[in-house]
């Protein structure tokens, strides 16, 4: 089974991540002011950068809209960022269009239902640990850890291992 997961990681060209429960743990924190707040895991931050230092494109289709979200992505150097995507298919085939993609070249992350649409189009198929259950069913791969727990760089270092990068990407930080 690990040899299928490598195989299909191995021709992803981007990678599209759901945010809530996959880059956050899905729990929304709200000030006395409407403000709104989420929690990023630094690692996933750092795990999606050299993924795309590797060469592997990132996005996000989320269907909420968030300052916080603009924040984050902006900070990571990721500008293919689609908020208020309720429906996210039409998303998701506007963004493989523009980066001149097959579905099947596209890992996607998500945790709920809304994200299966998405997920039985893609080549690779992913589900955070804590993802709910008809969607880990659906899933090609589950992540060991949890969404805004690690997840995110569990799908990085997967993808970059497959295509022969993780090593590389790694051995920078143990000069």
């Amino acid at each position: 089974m690990m040899q299928d997961i490598l195989k299909r990681a191995a021709g992803i060209e981007l990678v599209v991540f759901d945010v809530d429960g996959v880059l956050t743990d899905g729990r929304l924190f709200y000030g006395d002011d409407g403000q709104e707040y989420k929690a990023f895991h630094s690692r996933d931050g750092h795990g999606m950068k050299m993924l795309h230092r590797s060469g592997v494109e990132v996005a996000i289709i989320t269907g909420r809209t968030s300052k916080v979200v603009e924040h984050r992505m902006a900070n990571l150097g990721i500008d293919r960022v689609y908020q208020g995507q309720k429906d996210k298919l039409p998303a998701f085939e506007r963004l493989i269009a523009e980066v001149g993609l097959r579905p099947a070249q596209v890992a996607y992350v998500g945790d709920d239902v809304v994200d299966l649409p998405v997920m039985l189009r893609v080549g690779l198929a992913i589900a955070p640990a804590d993802a709910h259950p008809l969607v880990c069913r659906h899933a090609h791969w589950q992540t060991p850890h949890g969404g805004g727990l690690g997840a995110a760089r569990d799908v990085c270092e997967l993808i970059m291992e497959a295509r022969g990068s993780l090593e590389a990407q790694l051995a920078q930080y143990l000069q």
